[in-house]
């Protein structure tokens, strides 16, 4: 995060509201989320006192948005809503989405593409977004595919991790845009100059894994992102944060993911199960108790709510479905930090470093 946005403490979040080094307006898909309206626009009204500059685009049933909007002031006074008479159902497949031609998610994306927004952030549904923004906003030129990036917390600080879910099956050159695209992400939202970047294996040694990984390797060690490349990571390197930015195949990176959270939550519970166990162990935890609130608020799951469909032609920022609004404004915080720190122009200019920028390695997909 930017001090833009506010600033991450120690065991916690702590936010301060601050002056945007320029205005700019984000889309926000209002009907997008399990619990869409009233958390989208609780978490604006956070926005609203965290980002008084910017202005946003909010998009969804007018009727409903304007009657609701009373109960938020500070969201009132730098909003403009825009009628959308349609929404995206979690469940709906992308290729019946591209359809609905009246969508709170689909008007967004168009916004960004006319230049009209800077960014979009949507809870709604992820396979759903992910296709409006290849065929509306489309990819940068040089990016064959958009990968999904996140920061995760690791004994280290914070690392960004990608893909995450947006392509299953990858082939060398889309590691190589996904190394890149990472270094500018952890360039944007961790405030790091030189991060270094990692590409998620069996193994840390040079001959394991299959040839994409060995040729995505060969390729990063030969080229200007070389100083910054560590080599092959493995799954325990991710929490240890041995690097800085962990790449990987959208299938596995998703796993590790889902693994990461259910270790977390089992431990908890286990936590929670030993210290309940007896009147001892429950004057224990009276003790630790200061400490593992510590803990918890560290490893808050709103506190890295936000991934973001890097390697598009504008900030297209995914909040979870079921996110409460601090975690919805955690969204909107990736979305201000990515715009107001050049993101896209990070990734533009690595990809004319490598001699990248235009030559995709996939034909678009059309409309």
């Amino acid at each position: 995060m930017t001090e833009a946005s506010g600033v991450r403490a120690e065991g916690g979040v702590e936010k301060q509201a601050a002056q945007s080094p320029a205005p700019f307006t984000l889309a926000v898909d209002a009907m997008g989320g399990d619990n869409a309206p009233e958390i989208v626009l609780a978490g604006l009204e956070m926005t609203a006192i965290r980002h008084p500059d910017i202005r946003i685009l909010l998009i969804g049933d007018e009727k409903v948005l304007n009657a609701s909007l009373a109960n938020y002031p500070k969201l009132s006074g730098i909003c403009t809503v825009r009628h959308a008479p349609e929404s995206i159902p979690m469940e709906m497949k992308p290729t019946a989405a591209l359809r609905v031609r009246g969508s709170s998610m689909r008007v967004a994306m168009e916004a960004v593409a006319s230049g009209e927004a800077r960014g979009v952030v949507s809870a709604g549904n992820s396979g759903a977004m992910l296709a409006l923004a290849k065929i509306i906003v489309k990819a940068l030129p040089g990016i064959s595919r958009p990968a999904m990036a996140a920061v995760q917390p690791s004994a280290r600080g914070d690392v960004v991790m990608l893909d995450l879910g947006a392509n299953i099956v990858c082939d060398a050159r889309n590691l190589v845009e996904f190394a890149i695209m990472g270094e500018a992400f952890a360039q944007a939202a961790l405030s790091l100059k030189a991060p270094s970047i990692g590409l998620l294996n069996v193994g840390s040694e040079e001959l394991k894994g299959d040839e994409r990984l060995k040729q995505a390797a060969e390729r990063l060690r030969d080229s200007v992102l070389s100083d910054r490349f560590h080599g092959f990571v493995e799954g325990h390197d991710i929490t240890a944060g041995v690097t800085d930015v962990v790449v990987t195949d959208g299938f596995t990176g998703n796993v590790a993911l889902k693994t990461g959270e259910g270790a977390l939550k089992l431990a908890f519970g286990l936590l929670r199960s030993v210290f309940m166990s007896s009147w001892l162990t429950r004057i224990g935890y009276l003790l630790v108790r200061p400490g593992l609130r510590r803990m918890k608020e560290w490893i808050d799951p709103s506190r890295y709510n936000g991934a973001v469909f890097v390697g598009l032609n504008g900030i297209v920022v995914k909040s979870h479905g079921g996110a409460d609004a601090e975690g919805f404004a955690s969204a909107v915080d990736v979305a201000v930090d990515a715009v107001e720190n050049r993101l896209n122009d990070k990734i533009r200019h690595r990809l004319d470093q490598l001699g990248m920028l235009g030559q995709s390695g996939e034909s678009r997909e059309q409309e």
